[in-house]
């Protein structure tokens, strides 16, 4: 039988980068079906004929109930294939390093070191085995720790006998650029309700997202030399500074934590005659969501009226709700995610507000309410992401929990012991 450290680290080594500026269909970058077909023929190596990649590069397949179980719900499980192209995930050289405390030299040769002041989270993994990179690349366990979990436990409860409910099993491309959801077939999929393992610390699930929407901002100036420029001049590179520093200044990222959202300026470019800016705006509270977005239309009208109709144009789409709006009324599935996570010897189970989105937060609102559980890596779209072993394994059995018929009928379908 294949480990659960195995699988993460034979994934690392498949590239699977989605791409920002990639082709306009999905996937955004070919390489990922690579890590499909990878998957597809595991599963088939597990007797799960059904497995089949789509043409799209989604990846589905189905376990049926075992005998006695077929009046369970049937649960979907889910997580993403790419990694972010933020940092490269091409020939990533995964490591296991036992942590004996202190810092942590990845690269000898490169001196690069994980330093453990920056990363006090480290403390908690004394004595434990981590999986990290060599320093050079990502290591990718955002998503593929999720895949590995999620294919370990299967090929564990088949390999066991295990009894179980239907079983759908969704890998999904191009999460790191938005476009996780996009293509999901969720009726095709057969899930009552499902879970992603996107998240972090094994101990902490989410079910609770922002708001999200996306505004391009237009600025459109006057050019003429500047010699003659007196009255004339309107320089789009300082009036997109005007226009941004209409915005609340201590509310970006950088200073915002826990249910708090933000304006975040990701691109600015441009010269004299027209700039352009992307902000993303981000809120748990729908009510301050619109908020938001009604101080950057308020701060375009400003600038217009300062400078002349249409010298800022900013169009604002929506991205994505927070599925809590959605999940509040089924938080049998949330209690299922936390009795799953104590029966996996996780006494404590925490919660945190996601500062993002899932693909789960998008397939709620296409009809498949689904949180989020941990995936148990750490400092992810960085040289510096780790995964603890124990975190893996501890992952393995919460996903074998979630799916004990015990468990669910208890908690799901409320059937007294």
């Amino acid at each position: 039988m294949d480990t659960v450290v195995n699988r993460l680290i034979r994934y690392a080594k498949v590239f699977s980068e989605s791409d920002y500026y990639g082709q306009s269909g999905t996937p955004s970058n070919p390489a990922e079906f690579d890590m499909a077909n990878l998957l597809v023929e595991e599963l088939h190596g597990l007797g799960i004929d059904n497995a089949f990649v789509d043409e799209t590069c989604y990846v589905y397949a189905t376990i049926p109930a075992t005998a006695g179980c077929e009046h369970l719900p049937a649960i979907g499980l889910i997580a993403h294939m790419d990694t972010t192209p933020d940092l490269t995930g091409k020939d990533v050289k995964p490591q296991i390093i036992h942590y004996e405390g202190g810092d942590i030299v990845l690269n000898q040769e490169k001196n690069i070191v994980m330093e453990a002041a920056r990363f006090p989270e480290l403390a908690k993994f004394v004595g434990q085995d981590l999986v990290c990179t060599d320093g050079t690349t990502l290591l990718g366990a955002d998503d593929k720790a999720g895949v590995a979990i999620i294919l370990q436990a299967v090929e564990e409860l088949l390999a066991e006998k295990a009894p179980h409910g239907k079983i759908c099993l969704g890998f999904t491309p191009d999460e790191e650029i938005g476009r996780g959801a996009s293509n999901f077939d969720v009726q095709g999929f057969g899930a009552d309700f499902a879970y992603t393992l996107d998240g972090g610390d094994i101990t902490d699930f989410e079910y609770e997202t922002f708001n999200a929407a996306m505004a391009h901002v237009t600025v459109n100036g006057f050019s003429i030399h500047p010699g003659t420029a007196k009255d004339k001049m309107k320089n789009a590179l300082l009036m997109a500074m005007e226009f941004n520093a209409l915005l609340p200044a201590l509310e970006t990222p950088g200073r915002t934590d826990g249910y708090e959202g933000f304006f975040h300026l990701q691109e600015m470019s441009g010269k004299v005659e027209q700039a352009t800016m992307v902000y993303i705006i981000r809120d748990h509270s729908m009510e301050r969501f619109q908020e938001r977005k009604a101080a950057m239309a308020k701060a375009a009208a400003e600038m217009n009226r300062r400078y002349g109709e249409n010298s800022v144009v900013c169009d604002m789409e929506d991205q994505y709700y927070n599925m809590y709006e959605v999940l509040k009324d089924r938080m049998e599935i949330v209690r299922l995610a936390e009795e799953a996570m104590k029966a996996a010897g996780i006494p404590n189970p925490t919660h945190s507000p996601i500062r993002g989105g899932t693909d789960g937060c998008m397939l709620t609102y296409k009809g498949l309410l689904c949180p989020n559980l941990p995936s148990a890596g750490h400092n992810a779209h960085g040289r510096f992401e780790y995964a603890p072993v124990e975190s893996l394994k501890t992952g393995v059995r919460t996903v074998k929990s979630l799916l004990s018929p015990e468990l669910v009928e208890r908690v799901v379908m409320k059937k007294e012991d």
